[in-house]
């Protein structure tokens, strides 16, 4: 096969032209694709081994780590052709929000601390160790949690609202259930938690005053509003200058029974709508990342995106 058939059935593909579109810019590595694109491994690597059997991807070793790139300056047609085809990635749907993850996949090799955490969480519990435990590990974060005033929207019964009260200088616990916010403020007496207020309302129209938490949580809270992007934008709204936002919530996932068995609305979030939702909502230092995958089916994966009101 000439090198011009081959490399027009490299760019036959359009998984193989949205990775082009990705890499148009950058050097990336395997792992930072599949960050990205949340496609396989096995498929990723696939791909790029066709597209450097064409002459348009070259790869390097670092580590146990393989990095790909465009081939530079390619000879005519072929060079034409990429153009064409990285074009043609630029009006592919998935484009916007690989750019969004590209960004931050970015970001994260300058985080340091990250790489570290991710080591840590592998290993924490691989090992006995005599009072290690995350459980341990919880409570000697929350003795260093500064006094804050803090809303906990869509809180349920109030679980994470009642950890933080021990050690916040307010909590503001807003639901939709009467039935909840019964039981978390009858509990929130029995524990004689006066710092913990449980307010009936809605997470994306929460009944708290302009400009006055310090802190925004949406835990597992975001799946069950009508319009996340207006829950985020409240979030912001009551907000003080500095304030932070945080929401942990479900990475997108296809378990269709969820919406019967937990009532959820949204079934999970794609990395980078949470990211343009918090940026849109006018929140700045924007970070999304993975923090846990379950080990058994429907192998639910956890989110966590944070982001600061302009102080």
């Amino acid at each position: 096969m000439s090198a011009i058939l081959r490399l027009l059935r490299a760019l036959s593909d359009p998984t193989r032209i949205r990775l082009l579109g990705i890499l148009e810019s950058e050097e990336l590595s395997v792992n930072e694709l599949q960050e990205i694109t949340r496609m396989g491994q096995s498929r990723i690597s696939t791909q790029l081994g066709q597209m450097q059997e064409a002459g348009i991807v070259q790869s390097r070793r670092e580590g146990k780590r393989t990095f790909y790139k465009i081939v530079p300056n390619p000879e005519s047609p072929s060079c034409d052709l990429v153009k064409a085809a990285i074009a043609g990635a630029r009006e592919m749907p998935p484009y916007g929000a690989d750019q969004v993850n590209l960004k931050r996949a970015l970001l994260k090799r300058q985080d340091l601390a990250q790489v570290y955490f991710d080591q840590v969480a592998g290993r924490f519990d691989r090992s006995y160790g005599p009072g290690r435990s995350w459980q341990a590990l919880g409570h000697l974060l929350l003795r260093i949690l500064p006094p804050l005033v803090i809303a906990d929207l869509g809180s349920g019964e109030g679980l994470v609202s009642e950890l933080l009260a021990r050690r916040a200088k307010r909590v503001i616990a807003v639901d939709n259930s009467e039935k909840m916010v019964e039981f978390g403020a009858g509990k929130a007496r029995a524990n004689g938690l006066k710092n913990l207020e449980f307010r009936l309302g809605d997470l994306e129209d929460p009944p708290i005053e302009d400009a006055s938490v310090d802190l925004v949580i949406l835990s597992q809270a975001l799946h069950h509003a009508t319009s996340p992007p207006r829950a985020i934008r409240s979030a912001h709204r009551i907000l003080k200058p500095g304030g932070q936002a945080i929401i942990l919530d479900l990475l997108a996932h296809p378990f269709e029974a969820a919406r019967e068995l937990y009532g959820d609305r949204w079934l999970g979030f794609a990395e980078a709508d949470l990211h343009n939702w918090l940026e849109e909502a006018g929140l700045e230092r924007v970070e999304v990342a993975l923090v846990a995958k379950e080990d058994g089916p429907p192998y639910f994966e956890t989110v966590l995106a944070t982001g600061c009101k302009p102080g």
